[in-house]
């Protein structure tokens, strides 16, 4: 669906997954209680101009709430941003996406996306039919940011905050400003329009993620926390499983580990069985802030500056260049 407010050659294309931005409710103007994923992304672009210079193109890709985004949906959105950013007068991708699951998607595509062209995701804390909705106007930030000549990579946009991929998390359950990038601070702003620009855009990764497979054929893995009186019969459920021959065993397991990646001795005897048994084994922070410091005897990999949910994308990314 193509807006004609805007008489440039560029285009940016919105891609539509779902989310709260795109949720209603029978109630009117209520903040709770509502269904993600019923309105239409072309309806959320009703009454928005495009960015000076630029046209703007809708798809719809899934319409989900993110909590239970999955697999066959990633790769979809892969597939896409890479036509699209693959065309010449695209400048850039936006995706309006649920909050709960932003995070992870975003660095999904920051580690498989060639293209240094702007993908930004956004979001909404509000339903589309709430009385204030704050989607509108992340929507109109997020297409300002793809805009940008300058811009880069994969971001998040919401609440006026640019963040990046690889630091961007959901702190808050229920604010507006929901999101932050922790002791690395937001990229930039947006004001009235205008990218406010504090640090670097991200660059993507250097990957060779042109070959991952059908959703159907991706590992399962699995997210362990560590915890006061945490014992390791999950984990040890897991590698039964595997050993029985399931259909789907899982391949890897990712340690949420306290303090500086230690776990419970219970936990830590159970992943030593688990790698035993030929399961992909990963340490990642509990903690919100600053990265973990690997000690020398350090007994799995561990991944210094990703929470557990990135951390897991990045394992499934690994297993996954080895089918």
């Amino acid at each position: 669906m193509t807006h004609p407010p805007s008489t440039g050659s560029r285009r940016l294309v919105v891609l539509g997954t779902g989310g709260t931005i795109a949720g209603s409710s029978s109630e009117i103007g209520a903040n709770l209680g509502y269904t993600s994923g019923t309105v239409a992304v072309e309806d959320l672009l009703g009454g928005i101009e495009a960015p000076n210079g630029v046209t703007l193109q809708a798809e719809q890709i899934a319409q989900l709430d993110s909590k239970d985004m999955d697999v066959a949906t990633w790769c979809a959105l892969r597939k896409r941003c890479d036509y699209w950013l693959g065309q010449e007068d695209i400048a850039g991708v936006v995706i309006t996406h649920g909050t709960d699951t932003i995070e992870e998607t975003a660095f999904l595509l920051h580690s498989v996306l060639p293209s240094t062209k702007p993908v930004v995701l956004t979001c909404a804390m509000r339903p589309a039919t709430a009385r204030m909705p704050d989607g509108p106007q992340n929507l109109r930030d997020a297409l300002a940011v793809a805009a940008t000549p300058e811009a880069t990579g994969v971001t998040v946009v919401c609440a006026g905050e640019i963040h990046g991929a690889l630091d961007v998390r959901k702190d808050h359950p229920y604010r507006l400003n929901a999101f932050s990038s922790g002791d690395s601070g937001p990229i930039g702003y947006v004001e009235e329009g205008t990218v406010r620009q504090l640090r670097p855009w991200p660059r993507p990764e250097n990957s060779d993620q042109n070959t991952l497979p059908e959703a159907e054929h991706w590992p399962r893995v699995e997210i362990v926390l560590s915890h006061a009186g945490a014992s390791g019969t999950l984990i040890d459920t897991l590698v039964r499983e595997r050993q029985s021959g399931a259909a789907d065993p899982v391949a890897g397991i990712v340690l949420g580990a306290t303090g500086n990646a230690s776990l419970h001795r219970h936990l830590e005897q159970a992943a030593h069985r688990a790698r035993e048994s030929g399961i992909e084994v990963r340490v990642a922070a509990r903690c919100n802030e600053g990265r973990l410091l690997p000690t020398p005897d350090a007994p799995f990999p561990i991944m210094t500056a990703l929470s557990p949910v990135k951390a897991r994308v990045d394992l499934l990314l690994k297993l996954c260049r080895a089918i």
